[in-house]
């Protein structure tokens, strides 16, 4: 785009974002946000995030499943110390490639078809675990799964953040996290811990089938919703986009006008991304930042933590009932995402990201320093012992000691869901330009994905060679880079669109952010 097409774009008052110093655009902005309509826009939501929830569902599926698996009498389906551990990281490899695919699905299909394509590996998948036959049956749904997950991480959090307007773009930017820990909590509820009825405990087989129910009312939902305004435009069907927005914000808004805001960000990107353009700091600033925050967010330990939960409560000598941690963990990720939803789009998302790497900081250092100077015969832990084995040894219940583990453990959970665990998607979701926003936010899944596979890989290997000290002393060096990253490259989004956001990248105007 030559710079005199843009000059007379700038001065337009059409774009509230072009003239966003003015106070005439603000008082507008304000009015037309005040009268917008957001009951279809929830359910459009509501449709998309049950993505989540089963995604939620598949990643903690094994949690119940492999002791079943351990004493299964038949050898054809009976996991060992070998192949249980893969059982539960191959999931991680198909989001892997989910993202990796959704770099072509999202811009080809668009948001839409993209998280309903999603349902078709996933219902494959788990009809594969519900009537497994061998390993390669188990591990093979595993994969599927997994790979829908990774569709819908990156799919989801675009889609919704096209469809929604400043004033609840971060607290509906937090639902896909949010569902994605219901999720994990049904599955504990139907599969482990009888917290409602004992009738509900579903063997592992029908925990699959019941991972089927999600997926379809998904697909049924989306049937009745619409596409994304913006990916419409970007394919030139300017009328369904209009009708989209129309169906979004209510018929007696002035959607019109944010109609031609987005159709004029749209015309700036028309073309496709060349090698060339990504010199352009409005490409790759954007993509930097969102790519790190994943890579930071999984380097934080938070995988490792949710995957190795049990046996790192047990080598502490948590006081607490091994079945009740994952659901106590679950509980409170879930209290603290719904803080944040609420808090988002008021306290901003910076202020939340700095809160968040600081309470990780804390908890991770003391959880390091915990297990480094508290004597053995104190905290439980046993010399020579590795993390899987410790993991059947007898906690103390008289030692309160051991309640600094469990609280560390639980203020890093509460710190990670209210800050670093949904901004990072919802961040993602809303820095990246429309014309690199599909393939970008498939690279930044594969950032995330391969980094907690490769962490959780290694997980066990360091802590039996150096001591579990060392991986949390390490996670609190990252949480400190949290920090550090937040504070110099992230920018602050609250109450902006996505054309505004788009403007400050492009230009360089810190003005449009303020």
């Amino acid at each position: 785009m030559e710079r005199g097409d843009r000059q007379p774009l700038v001065r337009k008052s059409s774009s509230s974002y072009r003239t966003f110093p003015q106070s005439t655009a603000r008082r507008l902005d304000k009015e037309y946000l005040r009268s917008l309509h957001n009951k279809r826009l929830y359910l459009a939501v509501f449709a998309a995030v049950l993505g989540n929830f089963s995604f939620g569902f598949a990643l903690v599926y094994p949690s119940p499943v492999i002791p079943a698996l351990e004493a299964h009498p038949s050898p054809a389906l009976r996991l060992d110390q070998h192949t249980a551990p893969w059982f539960g990281s191959v999931f991680t490899l198909g989001a892997a490639a989910g993202g990796l695919s959704t770099m072509l699905l999202n811009d080809c299909l668009g948001r839409k078809l993209s998280i309903m394509f999603s349902a078709l590996p996933s219902a494959l998948g788990y009809a594969l675990l519900a009537g497994a036959q061998g390993l390669w049956m188990l591990l093979l749904g595993r994969v599927l799964t997994g790979y829908a997950g990774g569709v819908t991480s990156a799919s989801i959090p675009v889609y919704i953040s096209e469809i929604s307007h400043p004033g609840v773009r971060g607290m509906l930017g937090a639902c896909p996290q949010i569902m994605a820990v219901l999720g994990s909590l049904v599955l504990y509820a139907l599969g482990k811990y009888p917290l409602v009825s004992q009738w509900l405990v579903l063997d592992w087989r029908w925990l699959a089938v019941a991972g089927e129910v999600p997926v379809l009312a998904m697909v049924l939902l989306l049937c009745f919703m619409p596409n994304s305004p913006r990916f419409l435009l970007s394919q030139g069907r300017e009328e369904e986009a209009l009708g989209s927005l129309c169906w979004l914000r209510g018929e007696d808004t002035d959607y019109a006008r944010e109609y031609e805001q987005i159709k004029d960000s749209v015309r700036k990107q028309s073309r496709k991304v060349s090698c060339a353009e990504l010199k352009d700091p409005f490409l790759y600033k954007p993509i930097l930042i969102a790519g790190g925050m994943r890579f930071l967010q999984q380097l934080s330990g938070v995988t490792c933590i949710l995957v190795y939960l049990q046996p790192i409560f047990k080598k502490t000598s948590v006081i607490l009932k091994a079945e009740y941690d994952a659901a106590l963990v679950g509980l409170v990720r879930l209290s603290a995402v719904a803080i944040a939803a609420v808090s988002m789009d008021k306290a901003g998302r910076k202020i939340l990201l700095f809160v968040s790497a600081g309470v990780m900081l804390v908890s991770n250092l003391t959880m390091g320093l915990y297990i480094y100077f508290v004597p053995a015969s104190h905290n439980g832990t046993v010399a020579n012992t590795t993390l899987v084995s410790s993991a059947k040894l007898p906690a103390d219940p008289t030692n309160y000691i051991t309640l600094i583990p469990l609280l560390a453990t639980m203020f890093f959970i509460m710190g990670y869901a209210m800050g670093w665990g949904p901004i990072t998607w919802l961040l993602m979701s809303e820095i990246l330009p429309l014309k690199a926003r599909g393939v970008a936010s498939g690279l930044c899944v594969v950032v995330s994905w391969l980094t907690a596979f490769t962490l959780t890989q290694f997980f066990l290997p360091v802590v039996n060679a150096f001591g579990l000290e060392v991986p949390f002393l390490f996670f609190a060096v990252i949480s400190a880079g949290n920090i550090l990253f937040t504070g110099c490259c992230v920018p602050e989004t609250k109450g902006r669109s996505l054309e505004q956001i788009e403007a400050f990248f492009r230009t360089g105007r810190r003005s449009f952010l303020r």
